[in-house]
């Protein structure tokens, strides 16, 4: 059915609310994400969104994820669609698969730049903006009658656009002129200023539903890296409200949940708005707990309020409208449970990560590791639409200059150690203080010409308050294995290989890739290194961070991608570009892991104890 047709016989004094997806970059994770739709479709939501990657670079995962929740949960879907890349063969192509797949609803964007592009440049002249889309359909005798379209409006404004809010609200109305059904919004925190927006909208006499999107925080990093990111305006009182909670990742979560509860009541009372999308990011419990305590699934929400009441900065009192009652506190754990609500949820995807350290039900808890579970439906989520993660042309000249050779990029590289650069292109932030306990040794092997990318300290029991290297709810205990990861040459990647077998003694286990497919290594086939874990009262053992042959690979396929972005930003045969695509072409991603966890030394030990070969 048609989105704007359900809206329009919606008449529930409740609001509606849609969830939206992303095509899971792994085939397990794929898997569980349908296992997570198909219980999230019993809190009945009126549709379900897939989003498009940028360049339609996960073209056939969103349109069978898309034709999958449409056929087999009989769950009205909306299928993203971009210009990004798109000629109007492949535009057609797409509208057509979709309509075979009983797909009725399509959300035409214009899209986000293709990888490594500052500015969005369209490969077909008819196909430049969202309008283009909306116009093409409605013009197509195969289509027209098929689709109920969206567009998308950006409430704190496009991260891309220069133009002002009246000019924005204009092409907005253009787009709803030239066909469109509803308006679906970028996600915001700033719920004054949208309310605002909203009144705008209409007196433009823009009269289409506008379904906000909510977006829950999950975690502190990912909060501030998307944010960035969209161009999202966060008013003081959210950051305040975070600053002295942000190294715990519970106390983030159920910050998240209150805060989201807070805005979609006032957005409803207040704001006139008849429902909302949540953008999960493939993620469940947060969205579960803000339905719970909103009274929209008929059942009252857990919700760790004690736990947040002792914490300065968080507001103590329930969200306007919320009912708080039923809750009932567990002093063994400091968090608050209830007879129903999240307790009936299932532990588990199904049997997946049951008998397992990192059971299938912490997916959602600390979904902060590089790696995280590659089963998982969220795993590697960088962002859920596809964007590049280098960010514009302009921006990373700006930071990173002119690199012509490798001893630019190695000084590059110490230069981001050193502080004198906030990022690198591996690296969207500064050095981390995790980071600075292990920095003599970071720099020795940066020095080398082993450009690191990642790593951490070995941590033995180190409670999880603490603010270097804690995570998850506080009167815990936190783990990790000493790991690094960095670009060296193939002749390196050679003696590696050879100091592991002949000094190893079974403690240290390696990955190496190279951007052509070729990988190495010593860990057993289907073998998984836990290398960050957490001990906390009341729960099962926790894992954020696990290394293993696929979630390596997938990592590995980014980061060689991020050499071709950078490249991409300097003209063809340009020293530039070609010392960036010789990197890529030559040099292999490795990964070190060293399992005693109890010697902080040990990794580092392993590497420069000897013969200086590195």
């Amino acid at each position: 059915m048609k989105l704007s047709d359900k809206i329009a016989a919606h008449k529930s004094p409740l609001p509606f609310f849609t969830f939206e997806f992303f095509p899971p970059r792994t085939d397990q994770g794929f898997e569980n994400l349908l296992a997570r739709i198909s219980r999230l479709c019993d809190l009945n939501p009126l549709a379900i969104s897939v989003t498009w990657g940028a360049g339609g670079s996960t073209k056939e995962r969103s349109l069978d994820l898309a034709g999958l929740t449409q056929a087999e949960y009989d769950m009205d879907t909306v299928m993203h669609l971009t210009c990004t890349n798109m000629e109007e063969g492949m535009v057609n192509d797409a509208l057509k698969a979709a309509k075979e797949r009983g797909i009725q609803n399509i959300l035409a964007l214009r899209g986000d730049p293709p990888r490594g592009e500052e500015e969005w440049i369209p490969i077909d002249p008819r196909f430049q903006h969202g309008i283009d889309l909306v116009k093409h359909i409605r013009s197509s005798s195969d289509f027209s009658s098929e689709f109920c379209i969206g567009v998308a409006a950006y409430p704190d404004g496009h991260p891309d656009s220069t133009v002002d809010e009246d000019t924005e609200i204009s092409r907005l109305k253009e787009k709803v002129d030239a066909g469109a059904d509803f308006v679906a919004t970028q996600f915001f925190y700033d719920v004054d200023k949208f309310i605002q927006w909203v009144e705008k909208v209409r007196q433009k006499g823009i009269l289409v539903p506008i379904i906000p999107s909510i977006m829950p925080i999950q975690t502190y990093s990912s909060f501030l890296r998307l944010t960035k990111l969209c161009g999202t305006r966060v008013p003081e009182q959210i950051m305040a409200d975070l600053a002295p909670i942000s190294h715990d990742d519970q106390l983030v979560k159920d910050y998240g949940v209150k805060l989201a509860t807070e805005m979609i009541q006032r957005l409803t009372k207040e704001g006139g708005i008849r429902g909302v999308q949540f953008c999960t990011l493939n993620l469940e419990k947060s969205v579960h707990r803000i339905l719970e305590l909103l009274q929209w699934t008929g059942i009252t929400a857990p919700i760790h309020n004690k736990l947040i009441s002792e914490t300065p900065g968080v507001p103590t009192h329930p969200p306007s409208g919320v009912d708080m009652s039923g809750l009932v506190v567990s002093p063994s754990t400091a968090t608050t449970s209830a007879t129903l609500g999240l307790a009936q949820m299932p532990a588990t995807e199904g049997e997946a990560g049951r008998g397992e350290l990192n059971n299938a039900a912490t997916w959602d808890d600390f979904p902060n590791g590089r790696f995280g579970d590659f089963k998982s439906p969220a795993f590697g989520n960088q962002d859920p639409w596809g964007n590049p993660t280098i960010g514009p042309r302009g921006e990373a000249l700006e930071k990173w200059g002119n690199p012509k050779s490798l001893d630019d990029l190695t000084q590059l590289f110490l230069d981001h150690l050193h502080s004198k650069i906030s990022t690198t292109p591996f690296s969207p932030v500064p050095l981390s203080p995790e980071s600075l306990m292990i920095l003599t040794h970071l720099e020795r092997l940066t020095k080398r010409g082993w450009w690191t990318v990642g790593s951490q300290p070995a941590v033995d029991a180190v409670s999880s308050s603490d603010k270097v290297v804690g995570w998850g709810p506080r009167a815990g205990y936190v783990f990790q294995k000493g790991f690094v990861e960095f670009f060296c040459e193939e002749a390196d990647v050679n003696a590696i290989e050879r100091r592991v077998e002949q000094r190893g003694n079974g403690w240290v286990h390696w990955f190496a890739g190279d951007n052509k497919g070729e990988c190495r290594g010593n860990v057993p086939e289907n073998e998984r290194n836990a290398v960050t874990w957490g001990v906390f009262p009341g729960q099962e053992i926790a894992q954020t961070t696990i290394i293993e042959k696929e979630s390596f690979l997938s990592w590995k396929d980014e980061a060689f991608s991020i050499w071709s972005d950078w490249a991409s930003f300097y003209r063809p045969d340009s020293e530039e570009r070609n010392v960036l695509e010789s990197v890529k072409n030559k040099r292999w991603l490795v990964s070190i892991v060293h399992h005693d966890y109890k010697d902080p030394q040990a990794l580092w030990s392993f590497l420069f104890d000897g013969d200086e070969w590195v």
